[in-house]
């Protein structure tokens, strides 16, 4: 029996172990899972990923070059992505975006526009393609985003101290990442749906045996906030640890701790003006589904008002039964005995 930090020295190990060997024959000789629309998923060093976004992994594993001035938000999907997106991109760059601009860049574009995924970067080479970072083109600092694991976050991220780039993880309590998870899912299908080829349904209870057993994009979502929770614990200058529900109770002092940790805090002259709190409104759920583009535009695969529903804590009691609850939480605390790390615990006791 295997506590949680051997079982994620396992992962470690799998994910480092020729993994970057993502021609068609490797993928088909993987672990599959047919049940987690919209696409299948592919087990490959512990966690479960979309079959067509392994080429891409693999790809920005082996060619993205990290810049010490990089920042890389991390999360597992459906945990305050979209939020921590426009925080960060608003903080980061509110020098030559002021955050009161009627022009702001967020005012115009959805946060998935303004802050790319590192893995969507290399989607559209094929395993052939010998080019190299398709990102190095971007001036500095560059601020990504990804949902990978850790483990299978590219080799010059996680280089030894000195090198890399900053990384910000948001986690969620799970219960809450399923039930959202669950719902864009569903508009995911319902939007690559056609008149006469409706969406099945996709009732809650199949995502939650899925979640439950890990199998989901990205899963299990336990170990993916292990693996940067004890990142941050070992090198808390390079990897800093967000709690979603912690954020909502303190949304400008998230921001404050976020500004100083990018390298870019604010001044006397910005707190006594209240620039932070002008971030926290700009990015607010509020603000930010009643934009225009967000609205009424769209991703490549969802409306982009899918993105922005109630960001709220505990929404997960209106959609699963409490039976439901006390089993993933079960499950949850089993996975995580002997790690340190638990759900709901404050950054302090942690």
């Amino acid at each position: 029996m295997y506590n949680a930090r051997e079982r994620y020295q396992m992962q470690e190990s799998m994910a480092a172990s020729g993994d970057d060997d993502m021609t068609e024959l490797a993928i088909s000789s993987l672990p599959l899972e047919t049940r987690c629309p919209p696409y299948p998923l592919r087990q490959h060093g512990g966690f479960w990923f979309s079959e067509p976004f392994l080429p891409a992994v693999a790809a920005a594993r082996a060619r993205f070059e990290a810049r010490t001035s990089d920042v890389l938000l991390a999360s597992f999907p459906k945990s305050g992505t979209t939020w921590l997106k426009a925080l960060a991109f608003a903080t980061l760059h509110r020098t030559d975006n002021p955050t009161l601009s009627l022009d702001h860049p967020l005012r115009r574009r959805n946060p998935h526009d303004c802050v790319e995924f590192l893995e969507e970067a290399f989607a559209s080479l094929s395993p052939e393609d010998s080019g190299g970072d398709v990102l190095a083109g971007l001036p500095s600092p560059r601020l990504l985003a990804t949902h990978l694991p850790y483990t299978h976050l590219p080799k010059s991220v996680t280089a030894a101290e000195g090198t890399g780039c900053k990384i910000v993880y948001i986690c969620r309590d799970p219960k809450d990442a399923l039930v959202s998870k669950w719902l864009f899912t569903k508009k995911k299908l319902a939007f690559a749906a056609v008149d006469d080829n409706p969406p099945k349904p996709y009732p809650i209870d199949e995502m939650f045996e899925l979640f439950c057993d890990g199998r989901c994009t990205c899963g299990p979502q336990w170990h993916h906030v292990l693996g940067y929770w004890e990142a941050s614990r070992r090198q808390p200058e390079k990897v800093l640890f967000l709690r979603y529900e912690e954020m909502l109770r303190d949304p400008a002092g998230s921001v404050r701790k976020l500004a100083e940790f990018m390298g870019c805090a604010f001044s006397g002259e910005e707190e006594a003006a209240g620039v932070a709190e002008d971030v926290v409104e700009l990015c607010s759920m509020d603000t930010l589904k009643n934009m225009e583009v967000n609205k009424n535009g769209t991703q490549n695969y969802v409306k982009n008002e899918a993105f922005f529903r109630k960001g709220v804590v505990g929404d997960w009691s209106n959609h699963m039964t409490p039976a439901m609850a006390a089993r993933l939480d079960k499950i949850v605390e089993d996975a995580l005995q002997g790690s340190g790390f638990a759900f709901g615990a404050t950054a302090e006791s942690a």
